[in-house]
């Protein structure tokens, strides 16, 4: 794997995470590194941090702009920040359809938006959108969450195409069930956390949560020059979840 060194790079969610994971281990590979989240409290130290709402499209672009100012330009971008909702399309109310679409849909078409006109000057620009297994697989009590992670996927792609010819690549990673501080207050908030936590294990062929760290590692690749020529991909950090239909274990 190719390092990043000299790269600049902002991270949207990176203060918690996967988004930290993401934030920092491009750094360990040489890359400069800029947080945006709009709760910079868990933000790595030595980090430039800024406070941006990405439903707030003015917030958005004051953020990119200090983050390009502040880094000096600006080769990769990674759309990671999201929320998510629970329930099937009786559970959720209108006002909570609008606002995870708004962020996990729109927040990325702004910050990619505003991040362009920099990534257009860079001999290497690279964009990832953390997208989900749930973009490709139908997953129980999750239509919200589903709906639009299927969107960012195929925005990904809409992205990819329209922007190739300008030097930018575009990706995105489908992680499966991480083992975040998101799954870690669902699982706390379960009547049987211990049943709980043994249920999304077993659902992954590999019988274990994708960590944060496997996931920021594929991120440094798509975004590294060793992934020069790859572009409009999902890329699946899911345990075998999407492709594998495993025969049940004996005595099980």
């Amino acid at each position: 794997m190719s390092g990043l060194s000299g790269l600049k790079a902002v991270v949207t969610g990176g203060a918690s995470g996967v988004g930290l994971a993401t934030s920092r281990m491009p750094a360990d590979h040489g890359a400069t590194v800029a947080v945006m989240d709009l709760d910079l409290s868990g933000a790595p130290e030595r980090r430039i941090a800024l406070e941006a709402d990405l439903a707030d499209d003015a917030s958005v672009r004051v953020a990119v702009d200090g983050a390009a100012e502040q880094l000096g330009g600006l080769d990769i971008l990674v759309n990671n920040a999201g929320i998510g909702a629970v329930g099937t399309v009786e559970d959720n109310p209108d006002d909570e359809w609008h606002r995870v679409l708004d962020v996990n849909v729109l927040g990325t078409v702004r910050t990619t938006r505003a991040a362009l006109p920099y990534l257009r000057c860079s001999s290497h620009a690279a964009v990832v959108n953390t997208c989900s297994i749930a973009a490709t697989a139908g997953l129980p009590q999750r239509a919200l969450c589903i709906a639009s992670k299927g969107a960012v996927l195929s925005l990904t792609l809409a992205m990819a195409a329209d922007h190739v010819r300008e030097g930018i690549r575009v990706n995105c990673v489908n992680p499966g069930t991480a083992d975040n501080p998101r799954v870690t207050r669902l699982l706390d908030a379960a009547d049987d956390s211990k049943a709980e936590r043994a249920a999304l294990d077993a659902r992954q062929p590999l019988s274990r949560l994708v960590t944060a760290d496997e996931v920021a590692a594929a991120v440094v690749y798509l975004t590294s020059p060793a992934a020069a020529s790859v572009t409009g991909i999902a890329l699946a950090v899911d345990g075998g979840m999407r492709g594998l239909r495993l025969r049940p274990a004996v005595g099980s």
